[in-house]
């Protein structure tokens, strides 16, 4: 068998992973959809490769208002590698105590508030406190994690706890430790890793199952959605429409803050 079908066949294990989780899947979607519906936001969070979903729940095709994308390019601009704004120093920024309150600082959360939080090991300073600050303020937390790869590594929390441990509900991707999942002859260390590909299955599962949710309350969503579906014009009204809904949500997080 090729790397690659090696690689195919660990990843229908992941998708495995995650029907198993549909209870869990469904619950977060009731939660996120009553945020949604109470006209207020879900708050999105990852650091490191993370972000990778958290764009991957908003805004993209397919995608609609009530996510709040929290990405912080000293923790995610990965592209340059090394030299300034390097992967070293975003690295070390995930692990400095203090950075999740200084972002959340920037929002005025609300009673009914819901959060997603993603990292792979749930064992990085920086979105462990996210989760910690969130349920701190009495916002709900739905986590992402691997969970075989995070009951493997340590915890680098003040008092040794995790991002399942500041969560209500906690999805796992289905990824090994370590993430990467194909072994090569002669090669000591395995390649290609499995966390984004159980990731994206998750936060679609959810994106649906909320969907759903706010079609049946009679608040279907503006979904944005690609003029080769719906036309050019349908497809730039939905545009328009989403980016306007999405602004004036986050509108209500800047009003009061600091009052």
């Amino acid at each position: 068998m090729t790397p690659a079908l090696q690689y195919l066949d660990a990843s229908q294990g992941l998708l495995n992973r995650v029907r198993e989780q549909l209870p869990l899947i469904q619950q977060a979607a009731d939660m996120f959809a009553k945020t949604i519906l109470a006209g207020q936001m879900v708050h999105v969070f990852g650091s490191g490769h993370s972000r990778i979903l958290v764009e991957e729940m908003w805004p993209r095709y397919g995608s609609f208002p009530g996510f709040n994308p929290i990405v912080e390019l000293s923790l995610t601009f990965h592209n340059l590698v090394v030299g300034a704004n390097g992967q070293r120093q975003a690295m070390f920024l995930e692990n400095v105590s203090g950075l999740a309150g200084r972002i959340l600082r920037n929002f005025d959360l609300m009673p009914g508030d819901s959060a997603l939080v993603i990292s792979s090991s749930g064992c990085n300073v920086v979105p462990v406190e996210m989760a910690e600050e969130f349920k701190r303020r009495g916002v709900k937390v739905v986590a992402i994690i691997s969970t075989t790869h995070s009951e493997a590594s340590t915890s680098r929390h003040r008092d040794g706890k995790k991002l399942q441990d500041f969560s209500d509900i906690v999805l796992d991707t289905g990824a090994p430790v370590g993430d990467a999942m194909i072994k090569i002859e002669n090669l000591d260390t395995p390649v290609a890793p499995g966390s984004t590909v159980g990731g994206c299955l998750l936060v679609n599962a959810v994106k649906a199952e909320v969907a759903d949710r706010l079609v049946k309350a009679g608040q279907p969503p503006k979904v944005l959605t690609a003029g080769a579906v719906v036309g050019a014009a349908k497809a730039t009204e939905l545009f328009e429409a989403a980016y306007d809904e999405h602004a004036r949500r986050i509108a209500k997080y800047y009003a009061k803050l600091g009052a």
